[in-house]
């Protein structure tokens, strides 16, 4: 694991680790969790915190996350991205401080700027008052020598689209309804007090019930854990942990590529600009922030996961499918109850890997080919992928794509750039690719190593792939049998026999 958080990570998959043992055991109860407590922090000294007392609420918090739960009781919520109250007191409250550049100076233009009285001369230099401070910024735009620093907490800082705001106490609070679920303020928060809610428990139990388990690698896998471990081994692993099978997203890619190929062809002739359906955390900056392109542009084509999930449930309807990525959003994808036969549950890569290591599963090179989506279906979990893989199929189709204008946006400031020019008017473009991670989805907020390495790795691993076009691939797989829009409406099977 190479992150930039490796404490948090190693603490995270030890819990995590040891809450499955224990229910691959059946021995998950509150007797045998408060054992987890006690091997983090044993006492009578602190290992990480001001007190043992802290800690280990800290942890008890945690062990809840992994469980599927709330991490505090008293502060239920549907949001999969959650906060352990105990965790977030470290950050200063106070957004604006004043720095030893302060030179006391006569003018005192800091004190003049500030209209509510907060600013005061000290010993030695100027202080704020945090009790009357409001965070307007004025003193700092005065301050001659620029000495007044704006402090902002990373976690706010790293939210998108101002979904973090803080109780009285200073204790972080997630605005629901502005929250997309990205999940850049978990790894962003040095103390590991913002945490996702936890599936794999929900996966051993479904698993421990005989029930048909498949897992579902998203596209952005190949490269995570090196160039010797393909799809093929990582398939062989979960099959050895109990899943029933393990598909390649990527052919959701390839789904979802035809389907909006269509889409786009039909809005090209009524001059209307189209945005993808890919990323679950645009999707849901469209819906809450954008509700008007999210009627008016949005694709109708559901998601490679969902994709992936319906053709899983259309051959048992009993199966129960579980996405495997790099991305929180899915989880929340995963709840969303618009979206019929979506995956019943969503795990990142880091607790995939817990939930392997608690059954004593590693993942090893294996000596076999396996592929079931196209060269564009696996490019979808990097920025331009979909835009790409979209063109592909126009081309299969026999389309001229000469002339089109694509926008591809990764990250939060992008996407949210973009879709304010889409709503002014003012985006010159005909399709619009959006991803809420820089990178795509090779750079999610739970990817398992560093990019640099998962880019290198992943190249390799990409160059092994076939030729194969994506309708051509297509023709594999019961299309007709389910549906790829997400009203639940079925394709247009006459439309399809004239492709085929």
């Amino acid at each position: 694991m190479n992150t930039n958080d490796k404490g948090i990570v190693e603490l995270k998959h030890f819990i995590l680790r040891e809450v499955c043992r224990l229910a691959w055991a059946g021995k998950l109860e509150p007797e045998e969790t408060e054992k987890i407590v006690y091997q983090v922090s044993p006492g009578p000294k602190p290992k990480y915190r001001c007190c043992v007392y802290k800690e280990r609420e800290i942890v008890r918090g945690r062990i809840r996350l992994a469980m599927g739960l709330d991490p505090d009781p008293g502060r239920p919520g549907k949001n999969v991205v959650s906060v352990i109250p105990p965790a977030c007191d470290d950050c200063p409250i106070q957004n604006y401080h004043v720095s030893d550049s302060c030179r006391f100076c006569l003018g005192k233009a800091c004190l003049n700027a500030c209209p509510f009285g907060a600013i005061v001369p000290g010993d030695a230099k100027m202080h704020i008052d945090s009790a009357k401070c409001k965070s307007c910024g004025k003193c700092a735009q005065a301050c001659p020598f620029g000495a007044i620093i704006h402090q902002e907490r990373p976690c706010r800082k790293a939210c998108p689209v101002d979904a973090i705001f803080y109780d009285e106490a200073g204790i972080c609070c997630i605005d629901e309804s502005k929250c997309i679920h990205c999940g850049h303020c978990i790894h962003n928060c040095p103390f590991g007090a913002i945490g996702s809610k936890i599936y794999a428990v929900h996966v051993i139990r479904a698993i421990q019930e005989g029930k048909r388990v498949v897992a579902m690698c998203a596209p952005a896998t190949e490269g995570q854990f090196g160039k010797d471990i393909t799809m093929a081994a990582i398939r062989s692993a979960l099959k050895k942990a109990g899943f029933a099978e393990m598909v390649e997203v990527g052919l959701g890619g390839d789904m979802t590529a035809a389907y909006e190929a269509r889409e786009w062809i039909e809005a090209r002739k009524e001059g209307r600009i189209m945005t993808t359906s890919c990323c679950p955390a645009f999707i849901s900056l469209l819906h809450h922030h954008f509700p008007k392109q999210y009627e008016e542009n949005k694709s109708a084509t559901v998601s490679p996961m969902v994709a992936v999930s319906r053709y899983l449930k259309c051959l048992d309807p009993d199966c129960v499918t579980v996405f495997i990525g790099p991305c929180i959003a899915k989880k929340g994808e995963t709840l969303n109850e618009n979206i019929r036969d979506s995956a019943d549950y969503a795990l990142t890569y880091g607790e995939i890997v817990a939930l392997l290591d608690s059954k004593g599963v590693s993942v090893e090179p294996v000596e076999e080919d396996y592929q079931e989506a196209s060269l564009f279906g696996k490019r979808f979990a990097g920025s331009g992928g979909v835009a790409q893989a979209v063109l592909e199929v126009m081309e299969e189709m026999g389309e001229d794509t000469s002339g089109i204008r694509l926008t591809t946006c990764a990250g939060g400031d992008e996407c949210k750039k973009a879709l304010m020019l889409l709503k002014a008017g003012r985006l010159d473009t005909d399709f619009v690719e959006g991803m809420i991670c820089p990178g795509g989805c090779v750079g999610g907020p739970s990817k398992h190593q560093a990019e640099a390495l998962v880019l290198r790795a992943r190249t390799e691993l990409l160059g092994k792939a076939d030729g194969r076009k994506i309708l051509e691939n297509l023709k594999n797989y019961p299309m007709d049998r389910f549906s790829m829009f997400r009203d639940g409406s079925m394709p247009d099977r006459e439309q399809q026999d004239a492709e085929r």
